[in-house]
């Protein structure tokens, strides 16, 4: 237990630059797909702020857990905490999914929190790859 500590430590000494690049670059992901799933009617939060609890508070942190790992580890991990997520979402009602939505059309009504959870888990390797390409666009960091 003492190692796993130490080794989530570790994935937290970071540049407070990177943790900025990670809450910018998630909360503009996190209005863009309310935006969408509201615009599409597919799914939405509750309320507009959940933007910040979900992708800031939430999926911050565990892509910085996550971020040296290889893709197929971060999706598997990713998968887990989006699982978690949106089954708690769902069944909390701070998330709501449109009625008959196109992906109840495509994947069936009792398949939509997996099929969004196998989506969303696709956000920690693209999240940690595109904040390191900012980071490093940003403050020439090597």
């Amino acid at each position: 237990m003492t190692e796993f500590l130490e080794w989530a430590r570790s994935q937290f000494k970071v540049d407070k630059r990177l943790v900025f690049i990670y809450c910018v670059l998630y909360f503009l992901w996190g209005l863009t797909m309310n935006w969408f799933g509201t615009a599409m009617e597919i799914a939405q939060f509750t309320y507009w702020w959940q933007v910040i609890s979900c992708y800031i508070l939430y999926m911050v942190p565990i892509s910085l857990l996550l971020r040296n790992q290889p893709f197929h580890a971060q999706y598997a991990y990713g998968l887990i905490a989006m699982g978690l997520l949106e089954f708690g979402g769902y069944a909390l009602g701070t998330s709501y999914a449109y009625p008959d939505n196109i992906l109840d059309q495509f994947i069936g009504e009792r398949n939509f929190a997996l099929g969004m959870a196998l989506f969303f888990a696709l956000y920690f390797p693209l999240g940690n790859w595109a904040a390191a390409k900012l980071y490093r666009a940003f403050f020439k960091v090597k």
